[in-house]
């Protein structure tokens, strides 16, 4: 059987004298090795991209993280030199592209920035620094660390009880890494929180009427998705869903045709 196709997040960045379309790697492998699906670069080109054509080509879309944040005028704030470097071509592009999808019923997985862009897309709010907010974890990584120090697991979440996050781990806690500085602030409405962090700071969200798989997380569970058995789980929900997805969808042609 066919490997079923999905949709990855991008950032657009200035690299010798082009604007070039990027992801790091780790999604990428995280997507082969975890989801067991092929991932497919969008590029950051906003209105350009036709979302019903791309969605009715690949069957998944996974919303990276990044290192650019949010554009604070997309959720009522204000930007700053502090809070950036921002990405507004990748704005563009996820936002509409993350709304399109969960309309359309094609699974989505956010992680770090995507659950940031998640939240924003369906009218949430974020909280910018939490290092500097009373009773906050520092949520960043060390600086000048390896990539494996910047990535280790470092802290507990709690799962609630009863969500869809609590059937992917069987379990009422986990310990997830730590990558950030910025996160939910006022969840959407229609999104359910899935877990938190001991410092209240929300670490998970479902989308409550999405017809299919839905998430966001704000660590990075694609880092560690060969060697921690969580981080695996979350790939393995994603990738099932898509391939569930991509079977209903052979199944239609099959009755239509």
């Amino acid at each position: 059987m066919l490997r079923p196709l999905v949709a990855v997040s991008t950032d657009a960045k200035p690299v010798e004298n082009y604007v070039w379309h990027a992801t790091p790697e780790p999604y990428l492998e995280a997507a082969v090795s975890g989801a067991g699906v092929i991932p497919v670069l969008v590029p950051s080109l906003g209105e350009k991209i036709d979302l019903d054509s791309l969605l009715a080509g690949v069957d998944g879309v996974l919303i990276t993280g990044s290192k650019s944040n949010v554009h604070p005028s997309l959720y009522g704030g204000d930007a700053s030199e502090e809070n950036g470097p921002y990405d507004p071509a990748r704005d563009a592009t996820t936002l509409p592209l993350i709304r399109k999808a969960i309309e359309k019923g094609v699974p989505l997985l956010a992680i770090c920035r995507g659950i940031q862009e998640l939240n924003v897309a369906l009218g949430g709010t974020l909280a910018t620094e939490l290092q500097e907010m009373e009773g906050r974890f520092d949520h960043r990584a060390p600086e000048n660390a390896s990539q494996d120090e910047r990535f280790a697991i470092r802290h507990a979440v709690t799962i609630q009880p009863s969500g869809c996050f609590a059937s992917v781990f069987g379990k009422d806690a986990i310990h997830v890494n730590s990558v950030h500085r910025q996160g939910v602030a006022t969840a959407a409405p229609r999104l359910e929180v899935e877990a938190v962090a001991g410092d209240g700071t929300i670490e998970a969200v479902s989308v409550k009427d999405a017809p299919a798989f839905a998430v966001g997380v704000q660590w990075h569970p694609e880092y560690w998705v060969k060697s921690d058995e969580d981080s695996a789980r979350i790939f393995r929900a994603f990738g099932d869903a898509v391939r569930a997805h991509a079977a209903s969808r052979r199944e239609q042609s099959v009755a239509a045709g």
